[in-house]
């Protein structure tokens, strides 16, 4: 009972944090801001068990040029999150430049030694909502550029070590990421409207028992 209480209050407080309130979905329609605490934003997420049926990685058409400039979705995100920008040739061709990857502390002086990875894995969201959506949604969410914490870019290694895993299943190495790599991960949930199982819930409100309670700030992509 208090656990249906707890959800209440929460559907509660994001009802009068979203203007317009509760339009497409669970948190309102595409284009809505909310804020949370970050207690509130784990509390926010809806519970559902997850499915892998039918999932293909394919689904998920990336890395597009969306905005016909030249440089792919990969490459748009290595150009914003370089430390020291790259050289940029015919065909967004990039090289050179200096990176740092969150997951493992570290600095990558090669374009070439990254992975651009989907903070929420595409399976993962296949698993939490993604199956159901239309296939321009789903190329949206691989693509997502509107909102810079979906998509990363880290060591391959770490990256591959992550694979499909969500927080319940894996964390960064680097431990004092933890902290903003949950918020993210949270983050990005909500902004896709997203579901969590109950192991992956459970770690969330347990991990970030030491995190600062900050205000969580999501666009509604969905």
């Amino acid at each position: 009972m208090r656990a249906l209480i707890s959800i209440a209050a929460a559907a509660a407080a994001v009802a009068a944090l979203v203007t317009p309130a509760y339009a497409d979905g669970p948190l309102g329609k595409k284009g809505d801001t909310l804020t949370l605490p970050l207690a509130d934003a784990i509390t926010a997420l809806p519970v559902a068990a997850e499915s892998r049926a039918g999932y293909q990685r394919s689904a998920f058409k990336h890395w597009v040029d969306a905005d016909r400039d030249g440089c792919n979705t990969r490459n748009e995100v290595l150009k914003a999150e370089a430390v020291i920008a790259p050289e940029q040739a015919a065909g967004c061709k990039l090289s050179g430049g200096q990176w740092y990857s969150a997951y493992s502390n570290t600095y990558v002086n090669s374009p070439g030694a990254l992975d651009l990875d989907h903070l929420v894995p595409l399976a993962e969201s296949w698993d939490s909502g993604a199956s159901t959506w239309t296939t321009a949604e789903r190329e949206a969410y691989a693509n997502d550029l509107g909102d810079d914490r979906s998509l990363i870019a880290v060591t391959a290694a770490t990256n591959r070590s992550k694979a499909d895993k969500d927080p319940a299943e894996w964390l960064p190495p680097y431990q004092p990421y933890h902290c903003q790599y949950l918020t993210d991960w949270i983050a990005t949930k909500l902004r896709w409207q997203l579901t969590a199982d109950e192991t992956e819930r459970d770690t969330l409100t347990r991990a970030t028992t030491n995190c600062p309670n900050q205000p969580v700030t999501i666009t509604l992509a969905r």
